[in-house]
């Protein structure tokens, strides 16, 4: 588990302390330290460009751009790129002369392609910010001409590794983690999973739970309108990348974030693909599915599925299928959050060699009482960050269980 120092204090009040001595607290807790790594402090000279003018090279074996770009000084500065994603107007990453980028990578002035480039164009890449580099990182447009881009995106970051044996899954998360850090510390933690949801309406789309041994817990909520060229902000993006996460897109990416702060895994359908209510169930004799990474697979009778009318169409905690899955065309999405068998899911994901982030989760342990805040927490981001529209009403179907009620001495 990946766990940004900076995402970490957003829920602890951390004294002035560095990341070794948070690790040091935090291994006395009982958590296992792999490693920590520090980003960006060695970056400077980076600041918010926007292009003004863009010269098409000809010539060359390969596109390159002679760009005037202001960057809060008197006068524009001359940059030489070979980049294509980006156009007059736009704000960009620019690294000055006598600048450092990751590495201690300096950057100076020279001529190139006929021109002087008095800096450089950055991409995620360059920045350290994660491996996409087919274009340079185009800012949003309200950002500050000359600001300072290492505090505008929060390069200057580390990040704490650790190992989480099976018996603290709570610790898959930053909420676990910082309720440690909390503790450890003596200082107030603020619980991302205390939110306010709405008041119990209508349910959302059908479902219902087929094998009470499989699933107590099935939790639905349901957003439309969903825009889905919309783009993941950049301090998703950042965020992700520095938990060890590549973005994807922004239905995926929302569902990845909140798995990695709350512990909580999510999956999403496109609605139009659902045919009828949705079921879980063990798996029939000779039931196949494709899974997201494009294998058909031959079930099991013991698998975990959710399924539809037409059949199997995710193996729940582990990979959903092919058929259902968010494309650039969705906008309608189902969002589903549950409670899974650990011994279920753990069982599923060894029969077919398949684990995937989700299936760590829920083998070690997942609360059952966060599939309502983390389903309503994605619809929200849904909404604020690809205007969708809320539905009213959730879908939970669910088995009752007994509680476990634990006295702890206070003294």
């Amino acid at each position: 588990m990946k766990v940004p120092l900076s995402w970490l204090r957003e829920y602890v009040d951390l004294p002035a302390v560095t990341a070794h001595e948070v690790a040091e607290k935090l291994t006395a807790a009982g958590l296992k330290l792999e490693a920590i790594t520090s980003y960006g402090h060695d970056v400077k000279n980076v600041v918010v460009g926007q292009v003004l003018t863009i010269e098409e090279l000809t010539g060359f074996k390969k596109p390159i751009r002679h760009c005037m770009v202001e960057v809060g000084e008197a006068e524009p500065r001359s940059i030489v790129c070979g980049a294509t994603n980006f156009a007059e107007g736009d704000r960009v990453a620019v690294v000055l002369p006598g600048g450092v980028l990751p590495g201690g990578f300096e950057v100076g002035a020279r001529k190139t392609y006929g021109r002087l480039s008095e800096g450089m164009i950055c991409s995620e890449r360059e920045l350290g910010l994660s491996d996409e580099h087919n274009g340079i990182m185009v800012l949003p447009a309200d950002t500050t001409i000359g600001e300072d881009v290492v505090e505008l995106l929060g390069l200057r970051d580390d990040v704490i590794e650790l190992e989480i044996t099976p018996d603290i899954g709570y610790a898959l998360s930053i909420r676990g983690v910082a309720r440690e850090a909390a503790t450890a510390f003596e200082v107030p933690f603020r619980d991302p999973a205390a939110v306010e949801l709405p008041a119990d309406a209508e349910p959302s789309y059908p479902a219902s739970i087929a094998d009470p041994t499989a699933c107590d817990r099935f939790v639905l909520r349901e957003v439309r309108g969903f825009d889905p060229a919309a783009e993941s902000p950049l301090w998703l993006r950042v965020r992700l990348a520095r938990a060890g996460m590549r973005p994807v897109s922004l239905a995926v990416d929302v569902a990845n974030y909140l798995m990695l702060e709350l512990g909580q895994p999510l999956h999403t359908f496109d609605r139009t693909a659902l045919t009828g209510e949705i079921v879980v169930r063990r798996a029939a004799e000779g039931e196949r599915l494709e899974t997201l990474d494009h294998v058909v697979r031959a079930l099991n009778p013991g698998d975990i599925l959710i399924t539809d009318d037409s059949g199997a169409i995710s193996m729940a905690g582990t990979m959903g299928g092919l058929t259902t899955e968010i494309s650039d065309a969705s906008t309608d999405i189902v969002i589903e959050a549950a409670h899974f068998s650990a011994t279920g899911t753990a069982q599923m994901s060894r029969r077919h060699n398949l684990v995937s982030e989700a299936s760590k989760r829920f083998e070690r342990g997942v609360d059952r009482e966060l599939p309502l805040v983390a389903s309503w927490r994605a619809a929200q981001l849904l909404a604020e960050l690809g205007g969708a529209s809320i539905v009213p009403g959730v879908t939970q179907a669910q088995v009752e269980v007994d509680s476990v009620r634990v006295a702890i001495p206070t003294s």
